[in-house]
């Protein structure tokens, strides 16, 4: 983001009120500030009960989702790698090809490349700790290919969230092979993605698809495990994919968590930015429909530590016309980055206030901001 006085001082002039419309697209485009949307946030959605999709009857496929997020007023998206995957779940030039050319032609950019090893039944027991040696051998060979599309599609980077490995029983796994099976394939995909020149980060997540072991189940654990893979490598090419909505599962306060990760020095390769409840699960409702100040803090936290990558929206609102739940999230997100950047451009107030210790005093330091502006 592109964060200075000049900027800052026409939040309460240019920028002053709610924002929508052509002066929220030039609030985006003033102040750099880099949004996206995962491909899959655009199409029909299923759940386990409603498995034949709440949208059946619009196009699904990637050229109309693609559309449908240049429709929405957003200019990034994430890809997951089988996308430009064969039947063999090899590189398909072709698909490549096409999809270059659609993004081209709708002025689209792509913001990063997720690998999907957890739709396919092989990847049930997991990918690259699944418990035989050929299974994750073809994990690992997925992982490193997956590198080589993103380079070639233009990604800044490659996300891994290992949405089945994992257990769901006590004294189904050992823990420590399968910890110790997870950070060598860490190493090896870091290393190819070093020599690409791109950044490679790990998503956490409590729970689900799992009942609740997930081989990297916080941030925190993935912020240590990037640690120590940028350490082997003497790089920072391993970072972070950090989820809101994951954050919440567990209770953890998302803005600390990103105050962490830089204190660690372990990039964070990208938000992904929705919402859920508290304590809840992974809902991935429209951003900004929960703690306000919460979201707030959390987007002051990635201002504050000089983030400058992408926001991505990874939302699954499934009663809702996905475009329309697009523009909402773009929206809401825009207002309250706004209140975020508000509040940095009073940063020694508020820095006063908090060494005070006195919590009426920070509150005041921003309420009216939280509130009104």
């Amino acid at each position: 983001m592109k964060v200075d006085k000049a900027r800052l001082s026409k939040l309460e002039s240019t920028y002053r009120g709610y924002l929508e419309g052509d002066l929220l697209d030039k609030f985006f485009e003033d102040f750099d500030i880099k949004f996206a949307s995962g491909h899959w946030s655009a199409g029909d959605f299923m759940d386990r009960f409603a498995t034949k999709g709440y949208f059946p009857e619009i196009d699904s496929s990637i050229e109309a989702q693609l559309k449908r997020v240049a429709e929405a007023g957003i200019r990034g998206v994430e890809f997951h790698d089988v996308l430009f995957l064969d039947e063999n779940l090899k590189i398909s030039e072709e698909r490549i090809t096409r999809i270059k050319e659609i993004l081209h032609k709708l002025n689209l950019k792509t913001s990063n490349v997720n690998v999907d090893m957890f739709t396919d039944p092989r990847w049930k027991l997991g990918s690259v700790t699944h418990p035989n040696k050929s299974v994750r051998e073809k994990a690992l060979e997925i992982l490193l290919q997956a590198a080589d599309i993103a380079k070639e599609i233009g990604s800044p980077s490659l996300s891994f969230w290992p949405g089945q490995d994992g257990w769901d029983y006590n004294f189904e796994s050992n823990y420590g092979l399968k910890f110790e099976w997870f950070l060598e394939a860490c190493i090896k995909v870091a290393r190819r993605c070093r020599d690409l020149g791109l950044k490679f980060g790990i998503e956490a997540k409590l729970k689900e698809p799992k009942e609740g072991n997930m081989i990297i189940p916080t941030t925190h654990l993935s912020g240590w495990l990037a640690y120590k893979v940028n350490e082997e490598l003497g790089s920072k090419v391993m970072g972070v994919t950090i989820d809101y909505g994951h954050e919440m599962m567990y209770g953890v306060e998302p803005a600390f968590t990103v105050y962490a990760l830089n204190k660690m020095g372990v990039p964070i390769v990208g938000f992904h930015v929705n919402a859920a409840k508290y304590r809840s699960n992974d809902e991935d409702r429209v951003f900004g429909t929960g703690d306000v100040w919460c979201f707030v803090d959390y987007l002051y936290a990635a201002i504050d530590v000089g983030y400058d990558g992408w926001f991505g929206e990874d939302q699954f609102t499934y009663r809702m016309n996905p475009v329309e739940a697009m523009k909402m999230s773009k929206e809401i997100f825009g207002n309250l980055m706004k209140k975020a950047l508000l509040i940095y451009a009073r940063k020694d107030e508020l820095e006063k206030a908090r060494e005070t210790g006195d919590q009426v005093k920070i509150i005041n330091a921003v309420k009216k901001i939280i509130f009104t502006e």
